[in-house]
C-alpha cells in the first residue's frame, strides 16, 4: 500500500483518535484487571481498542497484515510479511489501572523491516503525533476526528546545548542498569519521569534529551516513536549502536536502546 498522504493518514489518525475514545468510556469506570500469560496486564480496555483498530485497518486496506500486542501471528506466517501494521492498543496498561493520564493508542505501518508512518495518541491528554518517512513530525490538541492535517503543528528535537541533560525514565520499570548509565555518562542532569510512548513524544518536540531503556520492550512498543522520534531529527540506536529493525526473527523483543534527541549533546 502507497499511503495517500491527505486521505489514508487522515484515516489511520481518525482510527487511532475513535480507539482513544473507545478506552476512555472504561477509565472512569470501575476497572478489572486480568493477567496474562507473562503475567502482565490486561484490561477490558485493551481488548476494546485492539478489536476497533483491526476492523478498522482492516476495512482501511485488507490486503495488509496487522500485528498487535493482543492479537499475535506466528513467526512461520509472519516472517514472509514486507509491510504490515505493528499496534499496541493500549501502551502503558499500568498507566491507566492507574489511571494517572500517560497511556496511548500507537499505530505504525512497517515495510521491509522499518516503520514508514506511525502515530501516538494520548486520550486523556487529547494529544496526537503522527510521522510519515520524509515528511516530518507533527503534533495537534485534539479529542475529536480530523477532517484535514492543515492545523497540525510540525515538531522537532531541541538542537541548543543546556547545562543540564534531561533524561526520560520509566513512570514504572525503572532499574538500577538505567542509574548506571546516567550516573556514568553525565554529571548535571534531571530525570523526567513519564509511561509509555509519551518519553519518544518528549524527545521528538525537543522537551527531553535521551531516553536509555535498558529493560525488556516489544516491538509495538516503539515503532510509532521510533519514526516521529527520527523524523523529528532524533535518532533510535540499541545500546551496542545499531540500527533498530522490525520482523527480523520469532520473538518481538527489543534490543536495549538509547533514544536521542540531540546526539551531540550525549557523545
Amino acid at each position: 500500500m502507497k499511503l495517500n498522504f491527505q486521505k489514508n493518514i487522515l484515516d489511520v489518525l481518525n482510527i487511532t483518535i475513535d480507539a482513544g475514545m473507545e478506552i476512555l468510556k472504561i477509565y472512569d469506570k470501575e476497572i478489572i484487571v486480568n493477567s496474562k500469560e507473562d503475567n502482565s496486564p490486561i484490561t477490558q480496555a485493551d481488548l476494546n481498542s485492539n478489536n476497533l483498530i483491526i476492523n478498522k485497518l482492516s476495512k482501511l486496506d485488507p490486503s495488509i497484515p496487522i500485528l498487535t500486542e493482543e492479537s499475535l501471528v506466528p513467526w512461520e506466517e509472519r516472517k514472509e510479511w514486507k509491510q504490515y501494521w505493528l499496534v499496541d492498543p493500549l501502551d502503558g496498561t499500568k498507566e491507566f489501572i492507574n489511571r494517572n493520564g500517560e497511556f496511548t493508542v500507537n499505530i505504525s505501518l512497517i515495510n521491509n523491516n522499518n516503520p514508514v508512518f506511525g502515530v501516538i495518541y494520548a486520550p486523556v491528554k487529547s494529544l496526537l503525533y503522527y510521522a510519515s518517512q520524509n515528511n516530518g513530525s507533527y503534533k495537534i490538541n485534539t479529542d475529536k476526528n480530523l477532517n484535514s492535517l492543515d492545523k497540525f503543528k510540525k515538531i522537532q528535537i531541541n538542537k541548543e546545548k543546556n547545562l543540564v541533560i534531561k533524561i526520560i525514565g520509566s513512570r514504572s520499570h525503572s532499574n538500577k542498569e538505567f542509574e548506571k548509565w546516567v550516573a556514568k555518562k553525565f554529571i548535571k542532569y534531571e530525570v523526567l519521569g513519564i509511561g509509555s510512548s509519551l518519553k519518544f513524544c518528549l524527545l521528538a518536540e525537543g522537551e527531553a534529551d535521551v531516553y536509555p531503556r535498558l529493560g525488556p520492550t516489544s516491538e509495538w512498543d516503539i515503532a510509532a516513536g521510533h519514526i516521529i522520534l527520527e523524523e523529528a531529527g532524533g535518532k533510535l540506536k540499541s545500546i551496542d549502536n545499531n540500527e533498530i529493525l522490525y520482523n527480523t526473527k520469532e520473538d518481538i523483543l527489543n534490543p536495549h536502546f538509547i533514544a536521542y534527541g540531540n546526539m551531540s549533546k550525549i557523545d
